[in-house]
């Protein structure tokens, strides 16, 4: 074989990869995410400020158990996530494919949860649009049109993490992610880890309220 031969069977089976930059690129989109429900937290803080007294009465009509509960879920799912990265990285993939899917299936119970916990919100005319929260002063509209925005958008974001997830359990199954390379595992890790603190912050800010 040639040396030109050589040279284009080295280019058909080297990978290229850049694990450094891949990182820098998922840092960067974690920033955005931040940007964006900073804002959104920002809003939240002026809001709170004008009206204190609605906001406090609106956080009673939450449910604390589901709010505690889910956060115990998502925090846990942080664990499972990070252990299925150890396992990676220490060559038990099989280990690592039962975290991964340990992870997604916390990620459903959080959002079964929470069609749960709106569904009753929902039966007792709470939420925006509807003739009961119309009535209402406008500090608790305001609460409950944050509350809706807010935990949504958090919500789909967890859709999105239990999706990408799900890749990743696939690529680790055909052997995509191995123990030399996990930076899409890793990656994956670093935005569940976001999605569950954008949760921690939002907790506290819509059900425990006083």
């Amino acid at each position: 074989m040639s040396t030109q031969e050589e040279a284009i069977v080295h280019e058909e089976t080297h990978e290229h990869r850049d694990d450094i930059r891949s990182r820098m690129g998922m840092w960067l989109f974690l920033f955005s995410e931040l940007l964006l429900f900073g804002g959104l937290f920002f809003m939240y803080s002026v809001y709170r400020f004008t009206h204190q007294q609605d906001f406090s009465i609106a956080s009673k009509a939450m449910n604390t158990f589901f709010g505690t509960l889910n956060t115990v879920i998502l925090l846990t799912s942080s664990l499972t996530m990070a252990l299925s990265i150890v396992a990676m990285q220490k060559a038990k993939r099989g280990l690592s494919i039962f975290f991964q899917v340990v992870t997604i299936l916390f990620g459903l119970t959080f959002m079964v949860n929470k069609v749960i916990e709106w569904s009753h919100e929902f039966k007792e005319g709470n939420f925006p649009g509807s003739e009961v929260l119309a009535a209402k002063p406008p500090g608790q509209i305001l609460y409950f049109g944050l509350y809706y925005s807010m935990v949504g958008l958090h919500g789909l974001h967890v859709l999105v993490g239990m999706t990408v997830i799900g890749f990743m359990t696939v690529f680790t199954i055909r052997n995509k992610i191995t123990p030399d390379n996990y930076v899409k595992l890793e990656a994956a890790g670093l935005y569940w880890h976001l999605v569950d603190i954008i949760w921690i912050f939002l907790f506290p800010l819509f059900y425990l309220i006083t």
